[in-house]
């Protein structure tokens, strides 16, 4: 089990290579992939099961991450992990690449399943997780979504579906950072109380500060152990961009233009704070 700290800083890593990655090819989904830097370290520092020489091993847990957008992301914490090489990194939606904008089994080693039609996800992950029940398997399924493609329907259908199944295998996040594509979440679409909602549907349900590793951990623990015959879902209370104050304030921070100027910047105030242990 890796240490709080270690997490901490494994964090900081994958929002360095996601700006690195993002920087090769100077525009990208910047935001929400920064937001979900924190619960991937919890993942696959501590939680999940898996086999970087193996990626497709059969006693593995699932990762399944819904919002597809914040593929550099992800791919930053596989890169860190040994899938493949951190040098793919810089490959971001270049010809032939094996690192899609959105996230590809068919491509990328170690990404369970393709994503980016949002609002997707929930429905595989239960799909996988009713299929390891049926089959008497200890694999856990995780799925990541954004808290604005819980205005689509089919979230909800799914949530339904896995309570009434009892896919107790089976863990959400949900990416609560407030904002979407073209705004705040409040402008465009309230979503309401995301716990209650999946409580309402039998769910079990924490909210959490989406920037602490150790109540990321806790929370993901802890429902695991009561969560006999229910699926279990962690809001992640966070902010778009977290992690960067350079994105945390600006208006539009889902995709833009990054300068090589910027990301340098950024990378070494991440470098700094990393070196000083101030993360």
């Amino acid at each position: 089990m890796k240490t709080i700290e270690e997490i901490k800083e494994f964090a900081t890593k994958i929002r360095i290579e996601t700006i690195r990655c993002i920087k090769q090819r100077g525009f990208g989904h910047i935001g929400g992939s920064m937001s979900i830097a924190d619960v991937l370290a919890v993942l696959y520092g501590n939680i999940m099961k898996y086999d970087p020489k193996d990626p497709a091993w059969k006693e593995r847990d699932y990762l399944v991450v819904s919002k597809g957008h914040a593929g550099p992301a992800l791919f930053a914490a596989l890169a860190l992990k040994g899938f493949f090489p951190v040098e793919w990194l810089a490959t971001l939606s270049e010809p032939g690449t094996r690192l899609p904008s959105h996230c590809d089994r068919l491509r990328t080693p170690g990404v369970d399943v393709s994503t980016g039609s949002l609002g997707q996800g929930l429905s595989i992950a239960a799909g996988i997780a009713q299929v390891f029940g049926m089959r008497k398997q200890e694999n856990r399924v995780y799925a990541v979504l954004g808290d604005g493609e819980c205005a689509e329907g089919q979230i909800w259908e799914a949530a339904q579906y896995a309570s009434h199944y009892k896919l107790n295998r089976l863990v959400a996040f949900v990416d609560w950072n407030k904002r979407q594509v073209d705004g705040y979440l409040e402008d465009i679409m309230s979503v309401g109380d995301i716990a209650e909602k999946f409580e309402a549907f039998g769910w079990m349900a924490a909210v959490v500060d989406g920037g602490d590793v150790r109540a990321i951990q806790q929370a993901v623990l802890e429902l695991q152990k009561k969560q006999a015959d229910r699926p279990a879902v962690v809001v992640l209370d966070g902010i778009k961009g977290s992690g960067v104050p350079e994105f945390e304030q600006m208006e539009y921070n889902h995709h833009f233009a990054l300068t090589p100027e910027l990301a340098d910047k950024v990378i070494a105030d991440l470098e700094k704070q990393m070196s000083k242990g101030e993360i």
